[in-house]
C-alpha cells in the first residue's frame, strides 16, 4: 500500500524566531513551543506572543501552524495562553482527561506515553470520542514512556506500540527519540501522519537552542521516504 506522504513534520521546543524562521523555511508543518515552566524548552507566554507575531509578520499566509504545548493546566490559562499568543492549536501532554479534550473544542490532541501495546489500545480507545475533526493536527501523538518525564526525553517510542496506536486513529503523530538518522525508517515502519521532534534537532547540550542543518536532514528524511511510492 503506498505510503500517504508526504508525513507532516513538527519541530517541538522552538524559543527564538531565528530557529523558527529556519524550521519554516525548511519545511517543517507545525512548530511547537512549550508552555511547561519545568521544562528546559520553556518559553513564556510573553515571549512566545512576540515571538509568534514577528513569525506570521515575516512569513503571513506562509507560518506553519503554531501549536502550544501544556502540561496539567487548567483549560482556563490554557485559553487564556491560546489568545495571548494567537495559537490556535494545543498538545496536552500531562495526566489531562477526554473532558478536558472535549472542553477545549476541537483545537487540542493528547499526547500519551504507552508502555505496552494494551495500554497502547486502552488510552486510544478513552481518548477516542476527544479526537479532534481538524485534520490540520493529529488525532493524537504517541511518544515514549517514561515515569517522571512528560516528553522531550531523548527515548524512542517503540514501534510496535505507536503501530498498536495507529489501527484505531485517523492520524497519529510519532515522537519520542527521533533525529535525522532514525527517522525515515520510523516512518517506512509505522506510516505515521506526522512525526514530532525535539531534542532531536538541537544543538548538543543546548536543550531549545536548534540545530539548522539537524533540521534540514530530519525534514528531508522524513518527508522523503515512500515519495516514489
Amino acid at each position: 500500500m503506498a505510503l500517504p506522504l508526504p508525513v507532516k513534520v513538527k519541530i517541538c521546543g522552538i524559543t527564538s524566531l531565528e530557529d523558527a524562521l529556519t524550521a519554516s523555511g525548511i519545511g517543517a508543518d507545525l512548530l511547537g513551543l512549550n508552555f511547561y515552566p519545568k521544562s528546559p524548552r520553556y518559553i513564556s507566554p510573553e515571549d512566545a506572543r512576540e515571538l509568534c507575531a514577528a513569525l506570521r509578520a515575516e512569513l503571513g499566509t506562509a507560518c506553519p501552524i503554531l501549536v502550544g504545548l501544556f502540561v496539567n493546566e487548567p483549560v482556563g490559562k490554557i485559553s487564556v495562553t491560546m489568545e495571548k499568543v494567537g495559537l490556535r492549536f494545543v498538545q496536552l501532554s500531562g495526566d489531562e482527561s477526554v473532558e478536558m479534550l472535549r472542553e477545549l473544542r476541537g483545537t487540542a490532541y493528547k499526547g500519551i506515553r504507552p508502555r505496552t501495546i494494551a495500554e497502547a489500545a486502552d488510552e486510544v480507545g478513552y481518548f477516542g470520542p476527544g479526537f479532534s475533526d481538524d485534520e490540520r493536527i493529529p488525532s493524537i501523538l504517541v511518544d515514549a514512556y517514561h515515569p517522571s518525564l512528560y516528553g522531550g526525553t531523548g527515548e524512542q517510542t517503540s514501534c510496535e506500540v505507536a503501530l498498536a496506536a495507529k489501527a484505531f486513529v485517523p492520524r497519529l503523530m510519532l515522537a519520542g527519540g527521533l533525529k535525522p538518522e532514525n527517522v525515515g525508517a520510523a516512518v517506512e515502519t509505522v506510516m505515521p501522519w506526522g512525526v514530532d521532534v525535539a531534542s532531536g534537532v538541537e544543538i548538543t547540550g543546548h536543550p531549545g537552542k536548534k540545530d539548522a542543518a539537524k533540521m534540514r536532514d530530519f525534514v528531508q528524511a522524513a518527508k522523503q521516504v515512500g515519495v516514489n511510492s
